[in-house]
């Protein structure tokens, strides 16, 4: 209706694609991700541990908490 139907056949196609999901798609890349986030969580919870930066424990707890969150949705894409 008015000029729209086109546009509906057009939709089916490929969606919009995240940069991050093209780089998960290159096994290498992928991996080289991972290791990097896994890094990073090792070196923040160590920060964590050591206690000694009160001021910047909640900022570092929330960094923490996005690369956690990253890691669950990049295992979830690793499984499709």
């Amino acid at each position: 209706m008015f000029g729209l139907e086109d546009q509906k056949k057009k939709k089916k196609g490929a969606g919009f694609v995240f940069e991050l999901e093209k780089e998960l798609n290159d096994r290498r890349k992928s991996k080289e991700i991972q290791q990097r986030i896994e890094k990073r969580v090792q070196e923040i919870k160590a920060i964590l541990h050591e206690g000694e930066n009160k001021k910047e424990f909640e900022r570092l707890g929330l960094i923490l908490h996005g690369y956690t969150s990253l890691q669950k949705v990049m295992s979830r894409f690793a499984t499709k």
